[in-house]
């Protein structure tokens, strides 16, 4: 049986209006709970929008055990808000607001819609259905004397808010521009929360490419190639950039090759351009007569490399490739790329570093603040591009609310 509610319903303040802090308003008000969400930009939900333009990828359908993996270090903690809001509540959830899924090809899951702009419409409106008060260009200043948190309102007012309880989800620090900069950080640091650097992740890197490389092929694609770093092999599509490498492979490992980079100065990256044939088997087709046809046509006719992928064997041979086939399979099988720096906070998708998972209980409260949950990116985990970041935005959002459920006593029983 779930508790009796009080006369007086208790009051939380939500602060940060993207995915984390809307679903964890959305939680508390169904609980009956009254909850007022305070954004500091003009308008709600902007990275959810600014992902919407990319198709909304929500989740993803891989069997839990493998998504679970996919969150590196913090996997272990991570994992039972995953597994109490797994991928299948999130598309129930998002059917439950009138937008059907479906999975790709890729086992990625998306709205048919392929846009956010429908479901952050009819979200909003659900939540103030349900009593949620939206309170945009609300910043959050930190704290006054009697620990109530404090908000500047736009008309430059500055006044607390009487709470019970209090919903950290600030985002991270990789979208300044859509309110993500961080800038939180310095007033939970004054509190003594314990907080990691904020590092960029599913970022691209440099390579120092040649000049005719970098203006003859920037904005091309590497299609189905495979790559390799530190004993991890990732298959799919990467992109030329002026700066060096991006794209969906590229951001798989970009938490291993950041941290070498910092380690090292370098990192060499390994590419696989024809990962679906033998290098033997390879050799064998560049070894047929090449006659008077330059190498890029050679290239594209024996070994089906595209202008691009032909181009990159002379970037990392340093010049011109070796003549010798079997030379020539290897350097196509095992191209190397030497990256020397990641793209900065601003142009990476997502950030690490944040809140350490220490600095919360198992209810995501901070320890130095009783009383204030945490969700989001605010806390120190990174996953890969496809559904895990989202997923985790809202499996963390979900936990931060059932964390002030049960610290108000309002969280039903448990079922038997």
């Amino acid at each position: 049986m779930s508790p009796s509610r009080p006369a007086v319903p208790p009051r939380v303040a939500v602060v940060g209006g993207g995915p984390a802090g809307l679903i964890a308003a959305e939680t508390l008000a169904a609980a009956g709970v009254c909850v007022v969400v305070h954004e500091r930009m003009p308008t709600f939900g902007r990275r959810l929008l600014m992902a919407g333009r990319g198709g909304l990828n929500l989740t993803h359908s891989e069997p839990f055990e493998a998504f679970a993996g996919r969150y590196g270090e913090a996997a272990g903690r991570l994992r039972p808000y995953l597994a109490a809001f797994p991928p299948a509540a999130l598309t129930a959830w998002a059917e439950g607001l009138g937008q059907p899924v479906f999975v790709g090809s890729s086992g990625r899951v998306f709205p048919k819609a392929l846009k956010a702009s429908p479901l952050l419409r009819a979200w909003l409106a659900r939540l103030e259905a349900a009593g949620v008060a939206l309170k945009a260009r609300s910043q959050w200043l930190g704290w006054d004397a009697a620990g109530r948190p404090l908000f500047r309102d736009a008309d430059g007012a500055v006044a607390p808010e009487a709470a019970d309880a209090t919903v950290l989800a600030l985002g991270g620090a990789s979208w300044p521009r859509l309110g993500a900069d961080g800038s939180w950080g310095a007033l939970l640091a004054a509190q003594g929360v314990p907080l990691a650097p904020f590092r960029p992740a599913n970022c691209g890197f440099e390579a120092a490419w040649t000049p005719l490389f970098r203006e003859r092929f920037a904005g091309q694609p590497l299609k189905t190639v495979a790559l390799s770093f530190a004993g991890r092999a990732v298959r799919g599509e990467a992109t030329v950039a002026a700066y060096g490498l991006e794209g969906g492979a590229i951001y798989a490992l970009s938490a291993a090759l950041r941290d070498a980079i910092a380690r090292d100065g370098e990192a060499v990256l390994t590419i696989d351009l024809r990962p679906d044939l033998a290098e033997a088997r390879l050799a064998e087709r560049l070894a047929r007569p090449r006659g008077g046809q330059s190498l890029a046509n050679h290239l594209r006719r024996v070994a089906g490399l595209s202008p691009v992928a032909a181009n990159l064997l002379r970037e990392a041979a340093g010049g011109t490739p070796p003549a010798d086939p079997a030379a020539l399979a290897r350097l196509i099988k095992a191209a190397p790329v030497r990256l020397t720096a990641a793209r900065g906070l601003d142009r990476a998708i997502s950030s690490a570093g944040g809140v350490t998972l220490g600095a919360v209980d198992e209810a995501l409260m901070l320890k130095a603040a009783p009383g204030v949950f945490v969700a989001g990116e605010m806390l120190d985990w990174e996953a890969p591009t496809g559904g895990y970041l989202l997923q985790a935005c809202f499996a963390t959002g979900v936990a931060a609310a059932r964390g002030v459920l049960r610290r108000l006593g309002l969280e039903p029983d448990a079922p038997s």
